[in-house]
């Protein structure tokens, strides 16, 4: 007992050096326990829910992470003034951070995670492969040496045979990684990666493994104690992704067995025990096709997917990370932990799918997330989604006894789900959900890119969605006749709608008939509705004799629809004055596609370019977007300085196209 008790580090306040629902879920369990909480905030995040929640809140920078979230200095500070005693990182960040650990310790705070030591043991991926090897897991072959050289990279990436994979060592969260299918494009994806780990990590370092075909993405959560304590809690499935990174995960695995996940999450101990590890982390493996898995790397903190963990565990991860930083046993052993039913998670991010997955930021004009289900988010109406962040906004967890009952369950929770005036990927996740591969547990790495035409194809209603677009701003009209008049002998005259739907302009005649029903026409159909129900924000309605019901909210000249779990935004112009054909298609200045920082121009001034050509990168909510010339042509001017932080639309490079191109 007396051992124990000289091992304590007990605390009383914690601040999160965190935001958004990451911090919220912190704070949640830390106030369930008892513990004061601290809030840190940029000046992007005065006004964020996670500021509001906090007993007391600091102010630490600018917007950009690199002026806020990511100053270590200014948290500690923070920490001091507001009287707090421990930190805890969150899951993103700082928290595998060996600095931030050490800066803790150094100042006499708690600091809610794994030691300095371990960090840096397993935050290098190529340290970590050597330490992992060592203790006897199975690596992926590859490459992780000191000489960082173009030449000798290449060579090495023959040698070990494409596809190859880039890694950043410090990376995480896809960033600094990229997949290379040929020597060609070697050169151009070493140097986009090395960018890009170098501006989130601050480290251009990467390694080398070879790609292994169609693999599960599988990871193991462990936890650990300074008492030489570690158990595992089994294995989450996360192959479903875009871009490497995680859009939908789920505990347990289709494709493990007891058999395997005995065997997984016993290397996962052993090697958790090698290095001493106390707190969460998890061991990510790549499970191939005949069922060996191969580790990746270790994140030393906890995980955005941990909730599926804890819905079937009936354990809260959070809970156990704070009795194990203040000193107590992990208090569970492995014979304890037992799994019910399945769980999956899927991740709401501002982003648009049809466009290469894009980072959306703007204003939440209604943000209604679904009741009845797990759901971590820290918006609210009218919330800005600033561009400075992750794009993920919220997640939504469903448990059910059976994998099919928690897929359906979370299927009806995002068709419920209201998220309008900022583009998400609610319609994409649904989507993928209902996807006969997903539905049957055969979802790989692969998901995706395999299945995209499917996952996104347009609706073939189109015609309907018009329609349905034409009689709420034709019925909502201030000036326009009671729906519930009923009949009428008076002559109705046909009014004709112009709207915006989907990035094409519809015409749509509407006309109130003598019956109260409403007829749309467009390019000759006919679409023929009658409304039983119309209120503030929802109209149910009959058309064609189904019965079907619609949120919707009209805000300034937009209107946004949420129908059958699909966000339609509609753009009124039915008075404004007609655009100009495609303008600035083919005028040779290059574009802002989102708001983002600009981390590289790649061509200068004089110099000529293809069509297709990268000429800037342009970074954006963590991940850098390449932006090509749209013609051949000589650049005639460069309007914007690396660093610098652009809006969308703003021309960043001007390009004088060639006269035969012209």
């Amino acid at each position: 007992m007396n051992v124990l008790a000289k091992k304590r580090t007990p605390f009383y306040k914690i601040l999160v050096a965190n935001r958004g629902e990451i911090a919220l879920r912190i704070i949640r369990t830390a106030r369930r326990l008892g513990y004061g909480v601290v809030a840190v905030y940029s000046d992007a995040d005065r006004e964020a829910l996670h500021v509001r929640e906090a007993d007391q809140a600091v102010r630490i920078g600018e917007a950009l992470p690199s002026q806020s979230y990511l100053r270590i200095d200014a948290i500690i500070a923070a920490a001091k003034a507001s009287g707090a005693s421990a930190i805890h990182p969150g899951y993103g960040f700082l928290a595998e951070n060996e600095e931030f650990a050490q800066a803790c310790r150094d100042a006499g705070l708690v600091f809610i995670g794994p030691s300095p030591q371990a960090i840096k043991a397993m935050g290098n991926k190529a340290a970590a492969k050597e330490i992992m090897q060592k203790a006897g897991v199975p690596c992926v072959p590859g490459y992780q040496g000191a000489d960082q050289r173009d030449a000798v990279m290449l060579t090495e990436a023959k040698k070990i045979g494409f596809p190859v994979m880039i890694k950043a060592v410090a990376g995480g969260g896809g960033r600094g990684m990229r997949l290379v299918a040929d020597a060609a494009a070697f050169p151009d994806a070493l140097r986009s990666a090395r960018s890009e780990a170098k501006s989130a990590f601050g480290d251009a370092t990467v390694i080398l493994e070879r790609a292994i075909v169609d693999p599960r993405h599988i990871e193991i959560q462990v936890f650990g104690d300074r008492y030489g304590n570690a158990i595992h809690l089994g294995e989450r499935d996360c192959s479903v992704q875009r871009r490497h990174q995680k859009l939908i995960e789920e505990a347990p695995s289709p494709a493990v067995t007891p058999e395997l996940r005995a065997r997984m999450g016993a290397v996962a101990v052993t090697a958790v025990k090698s290095i001493g590890y106390e707190g969460a982390g998890t061991l990510e493996f790549l499970l191939d096709q005949t069922g060996a898995f191969y580790f990746m790397e270790m994140n030393t903190r906890l995980q955005v997917e941990h909730p599926v963990t804890e819905a079937i565990t009936g354990l809260d991860l959070v809970e156990l990370q704070l009795r194990v930083a203040g000193g107590e046993p992990l208090g569970v052993r492995q014979e304890d932990v037992k799994f019910s039913g399945h769980a999956i998670e899927v991740r709401l991010c501002s982003e648009d799918a049809g466009h290469d997955f894009m980072p959306q930021s703007g204003r939440m004009a209604l943000w209604q997330m679904p009741e009845g289900i797990r759901v971590e988010h820290a918006l609210q109406s009218g919330s800005e989604i600033p561009p400075f962040y992750d794009s993920m906004i919220a997640k939504i967890i469903s448990h059910g006894a059976s994998r099919d009952e928690a897929r359906g369950k979370l299927i009806c929770a995002l068709e419920q789900a209201a998220a309008f005036g900022v583009t998400t990927n609610q319609g994409f996740l649904i989507s993928c959900l209902r996807h006969p591969a997903f539905a049957r547990g055969e979802a790989t790495t692969a998901f995706i890119g395999s299945h995209r035409t499917e996952l996104m194809a347009p609706r073939a209603d189109e015609s309907a969605d018009a329609a349905l677009a034409a009689l709420l701003l034709y019925a909502t009209n201030p000036h326009a006749p009671p729906w519930r008049s009923g009949r009428s002998l008076a002559t109705t005259f046909p009014l004709v709608t112009r709207i915006e739907l989907g990035g094409k302009v519809h015409e749509i005649e509407i006309v109130r008939e003598r019956d109260g029903g409403y007829v749309a026409s467009r390019n000759g159909d006919r679409c023929r509705f009658a409304i039983d129900e119309l209120s503030r924000d929802t109209i149910r309605y009959r058309i064609d004799g189904l019965m079907q019901s619609a949120k919707f909210l009209r805000h300034d000249d937009r209107l946004y629809i949420l129908h059958r779990g699909v966000t339609l935004e509609v753009h009124d112009l039915t008075l404004a004055a007609p655009a100009s054909a495609a303008a600035g298609a083919g005028d040779g200045k290059v574009r802002a596609a989102m708001n983002g920082r600009v981390v590289a121009v790649l061509v200068r001034p004089g110099e000529k370019v293809a069509a297709g050509q990268p000429v800037m990168t342009l970074e954006a909510m963590k991940m850098e977007h390449v932006h090509t010339a749209g013609v051949a042509g000589t650049v005639s001017a460069i309007d914007v300085a690396e660093g610098e932080q652009v809006t969308t639309g703003k021309i960043v490079v001007e390009i004088e196209a060639d006269a035969k191109a012209a």
